[in-house]
């Protein structure tokens, strides 16, 4: 069951899952960018998976563990227009038990999601969105650390 957004790129996901390959509807009707699943049975870290880092690898968001090889999390396959996949991993499909999904794709002139380079420079490199973006959030896939995020109340430049 699905709570989509079509103009806002956002769609929340309730699932039970199968503990087999599959796929999971997500309503938005473009393709999902950015996946976030979270077993509500469990204390199972959240998975996230992103288009650029590719499906077959994902982060985890409530620990600092840098982006991992995990191809039964979402079975090593990128979201579509309709759906995402899990695969065999406890934390996005155990049988029987119940997730909760949060799907992300892009609006053009609202959401933006992508990868970037650091360049080491106290300004750091410009990361073009095409709008002024109100919520920014950040995560280094390589290495260890904390996810940051920053917003146009609190950090105004």
């Amino acid at each position: 069951m699905y709570q989509a957004n079509t103009t806002a790129g956002f769609s929340i996901v309730t699932y039970t899952g199968t503990g087999s390959n599959g796929t999971i509807a997500h309503g938005l009707g473009a393709v999902a960018r950015m996946v976030i699943i979270k077993n509500r049975d469990q204390t199972d870290n959240w998975a996230v998976g992103h288009t650029d880092i590719g499906f077959s690898n994902h982060l985890q968001l409530n620990v600092t563990d840098a982006s991992t090889s995990a191809s039964a999390v979402f079975n090593s396959t990128a979201p579509t227009s309709t759906v995402f996949s899990v695969g065999t991993n406890h934390k996005t499909n155990a049988s029987s038990e119940d997730y909760i999904a949060y799907v992300f794709a892009e609006v053009e002139g609202y959401s933006k999601f992508g990868t970037f380079t650091g360049n080491d420079d106290a300004d750091g490199p410009f990361v073009y969105t095409g709008f002024r973006p109100a919520f920014f959030i950040l995560r280094d896939t390589a290495n260890a650390g904390s996810w940051v995020i920053y917003d146009s109340v609190r950090d105004t430049i």
